[in-house]
């Protein structure tokens, strides 16, 4: 069920399960939900307390009139849900533009981080980014348009996917369907924020993965954050586009699951 939280703006978030908690964050995507990112995957996870977070201006969550730069709101607005819930420190795991967000909590509030999952994170530009990956053309075009078609969500999708048959018309509905519903919300601010110059700050134990044919966040994009956070490792999956945590939902489990474990492990033994 989903439940709301004021922090200075409402932010919606479905709590599920018992122990340490996790915090998910979805990707910015036209549609996108925290449980839409993440709901298949949650049954995986049951020995954990799982936050998953519509950041503001998606979902259920209105976005608020701020100037600061995208990321660095929504990641003050997600620590302050956390001190909310009575959340000190919590693993997070962010997908695109939630796992840049995850980035800038854990440079500004290391104490809050025990492990990173970072599912082809945004935040990080090379220098000769533009022009866009086609999926991100796709995705600012989506939010861009007065009057947003199936055909484009499904188009979006399909290109979130290297098995086209995994964008189901039930998928494409229930996206096109919520895209629709946040639309006025839409357009994103021009000013992402850059999180490049802080990345040695991420002191948290960090696990990158990858699809190897992502379209959206090209997997040539990762060498600059590997090389920036200090305690980074990177996984790849072959046959994988953008979309790691449904297109190979069974590996991606074991993956983090196995990783998290490792952090409980560590802070036992510590």
């Amino acid at each position: 069920m989903t439940r709301t939280v004021e922090v200075g703006a409402q932010v919606a978030y479905t709590d599920v399960g018992a122990g340490s908690p996790v915090v998910w964050l979805h990707g910015s995507g036209p549609g996108a939900t925290g449980m839409s990112n993440f709901g298949g995957n949650l049954p995986a996870f049951g020995n954990y307390r799982n936050i998953v977070v519509d950041l503001p201006g998606w979902g259920s969550s209105p976005r608020p009139a701020t100037d600061e730069p995208l990321i660095f709101d929504a990641a003050q607005r997600v620590c302050a849900v956390m001190t909310a819930l009575g959340i000190e420190r919590a693993h997070l795991v962010g997908n695109s533009y939630g796992g840049a967000v995850a980035m800038r909590i854990a440079m500004r509030h290391p104490d809050r981080v025990d492990r990173l999952v970072l599912m082809a994170p945004g935040g990080v530009l090379p220098a000769d980014a533009p022009p866009w990956p086609v999926g991100l053309d796709r995705l600012f075009a989506y939010m861009a348009a007065d009057k947003p078609s199936r055909a484009a969500m499904a188009e979006f999708v399909r290109l979130m996917v290297f098995d086209e048959t995994l964008a189901t018309e039930s998928l494409i509905d229930e996206r096109y369907e919520s895209s629709l519903r946040a639309h006025p919300e839409l357009p994103i601010p021009p000013n992402f924020g850059d999180l490049t110059p802080d990345l040695h700050l991420v002191a948290a134990p960090t696990l990158l993965v990858w699809g190897r044919e992502d379209q959206t966040v090209p997997l040539a994009w990762a060498s600059k954050i590997l090389e920036g956070i200090p305690d980074a490792e990177l996984r790849v999956l072959p046959h994988c586009r953008h979309w790691v945590q449904y297109e190979r939902a069974p590996e991606f489990n074991h993956i983090v699951s196995e990783f998290l474990r490792g952090g409980a492990t560590a802070a036992a033994e510590g």
